[in-house]
């Protein structure tokens, strides 16, 4: 490792990542295909109108069929190993249209037992455990496609419930997540028509239309709730077979699909995360910018704040979402990102914007004093707990801002870092690691990646000035020293092949946590060095949400995570 090397790769991955801007627009970036988001986008617009959707239908099953594994079975991505929701799920949508794979059914019958109702549903349902965000709509794309027989086998959805007010909802245990509500309408209301009627079913049946009032004010205007293929598909095809293809919802739902479908026959994952991406490379190349070009991405990071009270999860108007798009919902993880963002490119000058930003973070955080993601106080399921690299986040975002802030919000900020603090302390594990929510590892033996959440939290930690960061700097540390595998690089757990997204992320952290002149780093600086020579540095590698199973690529991940290392190295080493 030496100065000439880190300048001279910085100098091509910025270029790279400069390309990839739209003249007076944010990056957008590229997501990977999903089987998932296919089979399910491709079910529901067969089971909407089979002759109207049929061209999309008909692409979307050649891809499918093209991108089967040959053991019969499919990943979430190209690069992913075969897992069991891909699978299911693409066989279902295949069988729909009379085009299952035999091998994909063996695949299946080998893996669960069989495929009849006993199987099927408890396979489903233990693979998923107690959150049935998944489970539950999965099994019914099932029994609309005729494999799941027996409509009662599915567990209900209390899609009645979703008529209080949206600030009850964290006290009433939900069996889903907080952005999943809805699911449990459309999917809820479908299973309750298709199942066995009890005493209550009229009372049920009297709440359908207000909670369909609930639904058509949660989906936004270009139809795609989340700027999610599978979500949206999931509803619009239970709205469907609930006798409601007509609906308003639905049809906005079909929409959606339509425009976001790809050349291929493919959908992604979601739309795009455009806002992440874009405080990720603004971070990375502010220094390199010149005044108009700053001034030009400050105007365009404020304008995709939520200036309104979100219909989706309530949230008060200040945070930002992952897209600009209308199906984004603003959270934690995504709102310090621009903060930090915007601080760089506005050379830390206050906005009204920045205010409200930390206002918004403040508001979200969990009583346990850590950050969860989406809203406040749900803390059932994994998706709405506190995570610590969140947590890191806002720490930073706040730590920034604080010179520059009104006196009043200042104080409320120190009081809400020190709580943060307390709570990463509390949550740190024994060997110094941190596991993060939205990011795992497919190649670990559990699917989570540690070194993600502990180089994440390490990295944000170097910049407080409190006495509570630097004893779990030290130990994440150690951590990150010793999940180092022999070539250089990182996984996301020890032992777990080296790539350069975790990688990049490990040599950050370190470098920024003082040790950039350490033997760790020169090795990793090393292999993702010799990665970009030889023209991988952008290479696909599937990451994503361990517990869903949900795994995705974007290779701007590659370039920023890269870049940022190799800024905080020129930093260290100067």
């Amino acid at each position: 490792m030496n100065r000439q090397q880190i300048d001279e790769m910085t100098s091509a991955l910025a270029g790279q990542l400069e390309e990839r801007k739209p003249s007076g627009a944010i990056w957008r970036g590229h997501l990977s295909s999903s089987a998932i988001s296919t089979s399910v986008a491709m079910f529901a617009l067969y089971r909407t109108d089979s002759r109207k959707y049929a061209s999309y239908v008909d692409a979307a099953a050649a891809w499918l069929i093209s991108t089967m594994k040959e053991e019969g079975s499919w990943g979430d991505t190209l690069e992913s190993p075969s897992n069991m929701t891909a699978t299911l799920l693409s066989f279902t949508a295949l069988y729909a249209v009379g085009k299952a794979p035999d091998q994909a059914k063996a695949y299946l019958t080998s893996r669960l037992g069989g495929i009849d109702d006993d199987h099927l549903v408890k396979g489903v349902l233990d693979y998923y455990g107690t959150d049935l965000t998944f489970s539950v709509p999965i099994l019914v794309m099932c029994a609309m496609a005729g494999i799941v027989k027996d409509w009662n086998r599915i567990p209900n959805f209390p899609f009645e419930l979703t008529i209080l007010p949206q600030r009850f909802f964290r006290f009433l245990r939900l069996p889903v997540v907080s952005y999943a509500i809805p699911a449990l309408i459309a999917v809820g209301i479908l299973r309750f028509r298709k199942g066995r009627k009890d005493p209550l079913a009229s009372l049920r049946e009297s709440f359908v239309p207000r909670c369909l009032e609930v639904l058509t004010g949660l989906q936004p205007d270009n139809g795609g709730f989340l700027e999610a293929a599978p979500l949206t598909g999931f509803v619009a095809m239970c709205m469907s077979a609930a006798g409601m293809a007509d609906h308003v919802v639905t049809l906005r739902a079909t929409d959606f699909l339509t425009a976001t479908v790809r050349d291929d026959g493919s959908w992604p994952i979601d739309t795009d995360l455009a806002c992440w991406v874009t405080s990720l490379s603004s971070k990375v190349l502010a220094d390199g910018m010149n005044e108009g070009q700053k001034h030009e991405l400050s105007a365009l990071i404020r304008k995709s704040a939520f200036t309104f009270k979100h219909y989706f999860t309530g949230a008060q108007p200040g945070g930002w979402g992952w897209s600009d798009l209308p199906g984004a919902v603003p959270d934690a993880d995504d709102t310090s990102g621009v903060l930090v963002a915007l601080h760089r490119v506005s050379d830390g000058k206050y906005c009204p914007e920045a205010g409200k930003g930390i206002e918004w973070l403040i508001a979200l955080q969990n009583s346990d004093g850590g950050m969860p993601t989406f809203c406040k106080g749900w803390g059932k399921l994994p998706f709405d707990r506190s995570c610590a690299d969140i947590s890191a986040h806002a720490l930073l975002a706040y730590g920034l801002w604080m010179p520059s802030l009104p006196d009043d919000l200042k104080v409320k900020c120190r009081k809400s870092a020190l709580r943060m603090l307390k709570w990463m302390k509390s949550n740190q594990a024994a060997d110094g690691s941190w596991t993060p929510l939205w990011f795992g590892d497919q190649d670990a033996p559990d699917e989570k990646n540690p070194v993600y959440g502990t180089a994440t939290t390490v990295e944000y930690l170097s910049f407080s000035d409190s006495s509570l960061a630097a004893p779990m700097m030290e130990k994440g540390v150690a951590y990150l020293l010793s999940a180092q595998n022999p070539d250089g690089g990182w996984g996301g757990a020890p032992g777990v092949k080296s790539k350069v997204t975790m990688t990049a992320k490990a040599v950050a952290a370190l470098a920024a946590a003082g040790h950039a002149h350490g033997e760790a780093v020169a090795k990793g600086f090393d292999y993702l060095y010799d990665v970009w020579q030889a023209g991988e540095i952008c290479r696909p590698e599937p990451i994503g949400l361990y517990f869903s199973r949900l795994w995705y690529s974007e290779d701007m991940y590659n370039l920023t995570f890269t870049l940022n290392a190799l800024n905080a190295l020129k930093l260290k080493i100067s």
